[in-house]
């Protein structure tokens, strides 16, 4: 996967995590969740931006571990609306599968570079 698609897949995401969080209830715990959850969701795409324009690999580390961890904690927020049953379970899925799929995507990528800084 390419720079351009996974910047274009993290900024789909965080438009489908803006949309969920339009539809979840208005009640005190979930304004909660959906201000953590829109501020986690679309750190991913702005942070992963930033990882693009690294100057270094050091800089490409740190600015990916931000991301990781962006993306982790925004699938802990679909986690608790999922347990909340906030929405339908179906609505979730594959924000949920989307979610884990770009944590591991991100564990991988820096697991490579780490790999390869560590071999020089």
């Amino acid at each position: 996967m390419t720079n351009d698609e996974l910047k274009y897949r993290t900024k789909q995401f965080s438009l489908m995590v803006l949309s969920l969080v339009e539809k979840l209830p208005n009640s005190i715990s979930s304004r909660v969740v959906v201000n953590q959850l829109a501020k986690s969701a679309t750190s991913v795409g702005t942070n992963y931006r930033a990882v693009c324009r690294a100057r270094s690999d050091k800089e490409f580390i740190a600015k990916l571990n931000i991301v990781l961890e962006e993306a982790d904690e925004t699938q802990y927020w679909l986690e608790i609306i999922e347990e909340m049953k906030w929405i339908n379970k179906s609505e979730l899925e594959f924000l949920l599968k989307e979610s884990s799929e770009l944590v591991a995507i991100f564990v991988s990528t820096l697991k490579t570079v780490n790999n390869r800084l560590n071999s020089k």
